[in-house]
Parts: structure tokens; sequence; C-alpha cells
């Protein structure tokens, strides 16, 4: 792994580290179930779909830096094909999405989401 890849990961565990510890302890302060509605698979997934895709990105920079962006909707494009797999499924179960179950899943799709973009345009801007 590259150092830019490295440094994006590191800087991405540590955020969503951070505020998984946060949703937990909102959920606990709540009385809420800590550890349902796939959890920590959300946090998982999103976490090595964002540096997957992020890698991938990094290494096509070159060859097909004009094309970046659309691999970047790719990219998300994918991240929702992983929530339709690991997760529709079982937050459809009772007929409705929840709260609870949109949270668990969305918080840490937003964060990398926003990880991603910034730090993607970032190294973008230097390649002009």
């Amino acid at each position: 792994m590259n150092q830019s890849a490295l440094k994006f990961s590191s800087k991405l565990i540590l955020v969503l580290t951070i505020v998984f510890g946060l949703h937990i302890a909102a959920l606990y302060a709540l009385e809420l179930p800590l550890f349902e509605h796939k959890i920590v698979l959300a946090y998982i997934v999103n976490a090595l779909l964002a540096i997957l895709i992020f890698a991938f990105l990094h290494k096509m920079k070159e060859k097909y830096k004009e094309q970046l962006g659309f691999l970047f909707i790719g990219g998300s494009l994918l991240k929702f094909v992983a929530f339709f797999i690991f997760f529709y499924e079982s937050y459809k179960a009772d007929g409705s999405i929840s709260k609870l179950e949109f949270a668990a899943f969305f918080t840490p799709y937003i964060l990398c989401l926003i990880i991603e973009t910034l730090s993607l345009a970032k190294w973008l801007n230097k390649l002009d």
C-alpha cells in the first residue's frame, strides 16, 4: 500500500472508531440495543470498501486521470450494491427500515463518503 493510501486508511479508521464509540454511547444513553441492526458489520463494510475504492482510484490516477470522477461514482454504486447484498433484506424483514437501522448503515457510509471525497479532492488538485 502506498503512502497516500496508508494515510487515508489511518485517518478513516481513526475517525470511524471515534464515531463508532460515540454511536454506541448514544445508543447506551438512550437505552437502545447497542449491537443490533448489523452496526459492527456496517462500519467494517463501509471502511473496507472506502479503503479499497481509494486505493484503486489512487492506482488509476495517472492512467485514467480524466475518468476518475466516473470511477469514484462507480465506487459509490459498489457501496449501494453492498448495502443491498448485506443489509437490505434483514433491515426490511419487518416491512420497513427503522431509524436505528438507517443510522447503523448510513452513519458510517456518510462519514466514509465525506472523508473519501475530501481526500480524493486534495490529491486530485495536486495532479493539475
